[in-house]
C-alpha cells in the first residue's frame, strides 16, 4: 500500500511547530478552494499531507469552515477537539457527532489512489460508523469509495481506502451512526509519482510500515499493556508498559520519506498512550548516563516537520549508551539511508532484549526513572532491502538481501564497526521469541532468515 506526500511545487512557505526548530523545505501548492454551498473561488496555501488538523480552531459543532494547512475544510456537526478525551496524534483532531460531515472545500489535482484516515472513539462514547466519499466535479455530486467503516476502539487505528481516480478530486467523511467520532492524520496518495525518481519508470513511495507482519501479535487491547499496538503514519510499534519503552518499532524507508527538514529535538511524551499507562518524559533520562535513543531514526523521517516530530515521541525512545547511539548504531542508520537514496526501499524493524547496560556513568544499570524504564542489554535491527517497486512483500525472494544486527548496549560497542555485529534473523527470533517476516512464504523465510548478510557495508 503506497503512502507518499502529495505535492506540486509552486509556493514556498515555512510553518512553525512548538518545540521544534523549523526549516520545512517541502514543496507546496496554492490550490483553488471552493466554499461549500457557494461558487466563489478562494485561495489557500497547501503545505503537504497528511492533514493533521493542528493549525486550525473550531470550537462549535455548527456548520462552518476552517482554514487548515492543506486548505479550507467545511465541518458540519463537527469541531476541532483538543480535550484529553479526544483521540488524537498530537494536540488536536476532528470530533464529529450525530450525522456530521467533514468536507474538503478544495481539489487536489493529480487524482488519488489511496486515502488513509486515523480514527477512534471519543471519550467513552459508543462505537460509530462512517463512510468516505469523493467528488470529481468540485462537490456537485459525490461517490462513495470503499465500504462502511466501524470505529470501536478508544485508541487511534488507521482506515485505508484504495481507489483509482484521476484529475481533480476532493473528499468527504460522512458519519452515519453511533457516538462521537474522532478522525486525524487525513492523508492522500496521488497519481503524480511524487517521492523522487529512481532513474527508471518506478518511483519511490510510502508503503505500509508493517507490511512484513506483526512479529509479537500486538493488539490495541488495553488489557494487554505489554504488547500494545500503536499505529502512526510514520511508524508502527508495540509498547511495553511494564518496561516503559517500545518492544519494537517497524517502519518503511524510501526517498519518499526523506527531505531537508531539520532535526527538531522536540522530545515529548506520547499523549496517545492510554491514560492508565506509564508516560515516559524526557526528564526520566536526565543524568542517567543513557541517551534518549530513537528506534525509528529522526533521519529516516525528514520530508516534513510533522514526520520528524513524530520520531521524537517518547514511545519511540529507549535507553541507549551514547557510544552505541551516536556512533555504531547511527552508522548503520546512515548506511540504510544510503541504500534508500540509491534505488532501494527498505522495511526495517528494531527493538531490544535483556536487561542491564553500561552507560557513560560506568557500571551496569538495569533500570532508570525509579525502575519504570528498563535498560536493555542488547539492541537489534532487521532491514529487508528491495529495489524500488510495487507489491513489495510478493517481491521478497530467497535472494533478497536481509541485514540483521545485534549490538551490546555498552560504551565499548564502538570498538567495532556496525558490520561486525551482523547476525541472522533466526538468531534474533531465538533471542526475542518474535516471528519476523511472517507475511513472507515460509519456504522463503527459511532461507533468508538463516543467512548472515555479507554484502557491502558502505
Amino acid at each position: 500500500m503506497k503512502r507518499f506526500l502529495l505535492f506540486v511545487a509552486t509556493v514556498a512557505a515555512v510553518f512553525g511547530m512548538s518545540n521544534c526548530s523549523k526549516n520545512n523545505n517541502a514543496t507546496q501548492v496554492t490550490p483553488v478552494v471552493t466554499t461549500a454551498g457557494h461558487h466563489s473561488e478562494e485561495r489557500a496555501v497547501y503545505t503537504g499531507w497528511p492533514e493533521t488538523f493542528e493549525s486550525g480552531t473550531k470550537a462549535a459543532y455548527t456548520d462552518g469552515t476552517v482554514t487548515l494547512a492543506t486548505g479550507i475544510w467545511d465541518l458540519n456537526d463537527a469541531l476541532i477537539g483538543n480535550l484529553s478525551t479526544d483521540r488524537k496524534d498530537g494536540a488536536k483532531s476532528v470530533r464529529i457527532e450525530n450525522t456530521g460531515k467533514v468536507t474538503m472545500n478544495f481539489n487536489v489535482t493529480n487524482g488519488a489512489s489511496q486515502v488513509t484516515i486515523a480514527h477512534g472513539v471519543y471519550g467513552t462514547d459508543a462505537s460509530s460508523t462512517w463512510q468516505l466519499w469523493y467528488s470529481t466535479n468540485s462537490g456537485s455530486t459525490w461517490t462513495q469509495t470503499g465500504g462502511t467503516t466501524t470505529t470501536s476502539s478508544a485508541t487511534l487505528s488507521t482506515a485505508t481506502y484504495t481507489m483509482s481516480v484521476s484529475g481533480n478530486v476532493r473528499f468527504q467523511v460522512r458519519k452515519l451512526t453511533g457516538g462521537r467520532l474522532n478522525i486525524d492524520d487525513f492523508n492522500i496518495t496521488d497519481n503524480s509519482g511524487t517521492g523522487g525518481s529512481t532513474g527508471s519508470d518506478t518511483v519511490a513511495t510510502r508503503d505500509d510500515n508493517m507490511a512484513r507482519g506483526n512479529p509479537s501479535g500486538a493488539t490495541t487491547n488495553v488489557s494487554v499493556p505489554n504488547n500494545y499496538l500503536m499505529v502512526k503514519p510514520q511508524y508502527t510499534l508495540s509498547y511495553n508498559n511494564s518496561k516503559g519503552e517500545p518492544n519494537w518499532v517497524s517502519w518503511h524507508l524510501s526517498k519518499a520519506w526523506l527531505g531537508s527538514t531539520d532535526r527538531c529535538n522536540c522530545f515529548s511524551s506520547d499523549v496517545t498512550l492510554p491514560s492508565t499507562f506509564f508516560h515516559a518524559a524526557t526528564a526520566n533520562y536526565t543524568s542517567t548516563g543513557f541517551d534518549r535513543g530513537h528506534l525509528c531514526p529522526s533521519g529516516d523521517r525528514t520530508y516534513s516537520d510533522t514526520d520528524n516530530a513524530r520520531t521524537f515521541l517518547m514511545t519511540n525512545m529507549t535507553p541507549q549508551t551514547p557510544n552505541m547511539n551516536e556512533v555504531t548504531w547511527e552508522a548503520f542508520e546512515d548506511y540504510c539511508r544510503s541504500l534508500a537514496t540509491t534505488g532501494n526501499e527498505l522495511y526495517i524493524i528494531a527493538g531490544w532484549s535483556g536487561q542491564g547496560g553500561t552507560g557513560s556513568s560506568g557500571g551496569t544499570t538495569n533500570t532508570i526513572a525509579s525502575a519504570a524504564i528498563n535498560v536493555p542489554a542488547y539492541f537489534w535491527k532487521i532491514a529487508v532491502v528491495l529495489p524500488v517497486g510495487t507489491n513489495d512483500v510478493s517481491r521478497i525472494t530467497a535472494a533478497t538481501r536481509v541485514i540483521a544486527i545485534k549490538m551490546p548496549n555498552t560504551q565499548t560497542v564502538n570498538v567495532h564497526t556496525w558490520d561486525y555485529y551482523r547476525t541472522s534473523v533466526d538468531a534474533i527470533e531465538t533471542l526475542t521469541g518474535y516471528d519476523f517476516l511472517s507475511n513472507v512464504p515460509v519456504s522463503i523465510q527459511a532461507v533468508i532468515e538463516a543467512r548472515v548478510d555479507s554484502g557491502p557495508t558502505e
